[in-house]
């Protein structure tokens, strides 16, 4: 029997037992090696020996929270990506989400086919990757996921990245807030949700430090843009 290919390993860190089970089911049933840990520190012990591609973790963890376990995996130097399940869609929400490291978050309740379109979008297979994009002293490492202004190197989330890849692969090119959630989230999201100007803060944060240029513009009414004036 071969092997299952490490980038369709994908541990569930789920306390939930009818739910782990569906999410579980699903995944496999979709080709996916899932394994299942109900709290954290089964979680980090799954981490180092699974070796999987993928985390998704449910935010109300028994024991440790799904926050403080996702803060613990990036402080340990984990860059895997990260989706929190959650069930609040709330502006503070996705910004705690940020503030640990997630890249992602799937809003409750559980629907099939949505979640699995989130799953696709980080483990689809990545063809005829240039390796690196340059926007004036900015350059972004698209094999190693990072960015570099100047000499000062700036970790990116998964969806950071994508975020700003997009940007890159656009330059001087205004994007519509419905561009880049089709582009870079791929996916629809519920109601009248602002998450693109979460990130884009977020984003902001990592980019622009010590009074240097700001890069991405806002075009009130349309979108954003990415351009040195």
């Amino acid at each position: 029997m071969c092997a299952t290919p490490a980038t369709s390993r994908i541990l569930l860190v789920e306390s939930d037992q009818a739910l782990s089970r569906q999410i579980h089911a699903d995944l496999v049933e979709s080709g996916y090696d899932a394994a299942v840990v109900v709290d954290a520190a089964q979680g980090l012990q799954q981490v180092q020996g699974f070796q999987p591609a993928l985390i998704i973790i449910d935010r109300m963890l028994s024991g440790t929270s799904g926050l403080t376990f996702c803060r613990l995996l990036r402080e340990q130097g984990i860059q895997i990506p990260v989706v929190l399940l959650m069930a609040r869609d709330a502006v503070d929400d996705r910004a705690a989400c940020l503030d640990v490291g997630a890249d992602d978050y799937f809003l409750k309740p559980y629907r099939t086919e949505d979640f699995l379109a989130v799953v696709n979008l980080y483990l689809r297979p990545q063809d005829n990757v240039v390796e690196h994009l340059r926007f004036g002293d900015l350059t972004l490492d698209v094999v190693a996921r990072h960015a570099t202004r100047r000499s000062r190197v700036i970790e990116l989330t998964m969806k950071e990245f994508e975020l700003l890849r997009y940007f890159m692969e656009h330059p001087r090119t205004v994007l519509t807030r419905e561009q880049i959630l089709e582009n870079v989230w791929g996916y629809d999201f519920m109601g009248e949700s602002n998450v693109i100007e979460v990130y884009i803060r977020y984003l902001r944060l990592k980019i622009e430090q010590d009074s240097e240029k700001r890069l991405i513009q806002t075009v009130r009414g349309v979108g954003y843009v990415l351009r040195e004036s």
